[in-house]
């Protein structure tokens, strides 16, 4: 797993593995606790989950564990692209276009054929709420199918438990 959890007294520190190799003055700005209330909420809806950093980051690690991290990646650039000004929605809607919507993307999302097509239209003369269709389809995708394996995972339920014990003591 990419990153560790390391626990202290009543809450829980998340921290990157790979930071260790990295600068330790990154490392101590980056520690954030991570309350067990906290993890868990997320399991009471896939939005809770999302609402919050270290809840996008253990469903982004779950994600690629299934190979489906595209999904959460779609999702929260499409979050992004709404709140751009207009001067940039241009740029941000055809890096999105090509990262994700292209038939041959790199991180290529699952969507119908019709909505690809849809979405490539829109994104050539982009508002908004250009890719708000392709986002609610693959919001769906992930609350259906993903959410609730994330919600009866090992690393879900291992990170839980642990937390809880935590709060315990």
């Amino acid at each position: 797993m990419p990153w560790m959890f390391l626990w202290h007294n009543n809450s829980t520190k998340m921290t990157d593995d790979h930071e260790d190799a990295e600068d330790n003055d990154h490392k101590k700005k980056t520690k954030t606790l991570l309350s067990a209330e906290e993890v868990a909420q997320w399991s009471q809806s896939l939005a809770a989950l999302l609402s919050t950093q270290y809840g996008q980051d253990a469903f982004r690690e779950f994600l690629k564990s299934e190979f489906s991290d595209e999904n959460i990646d779609f999702w929260l650039a499409c979050e992004d692209y709404k709140k751009t000004q207009s001067d940039y929605l241009h740029d941000k809607a055809e890096k999105i276009y090509m990262e994700f919507v292209q038939s041959d993307a790199i991180k290529q999302i699952n969507i119908d054929f019709h909505t690809r097509k849809a979405t490539a239209q829109k994104a050539q003369n982009p508002t908004p709420s250009s890719f708000d269709e392709a986002q609610k389809i693959v919001y769906i995708l992930m609350e259906k199918d993903s959410y609730p394996r994330f919600l009866k995972s090992r690393f879900y339920l291992n990170l839980l438990s642990k937390v809880q014990g935590n709060s315990l003591k």
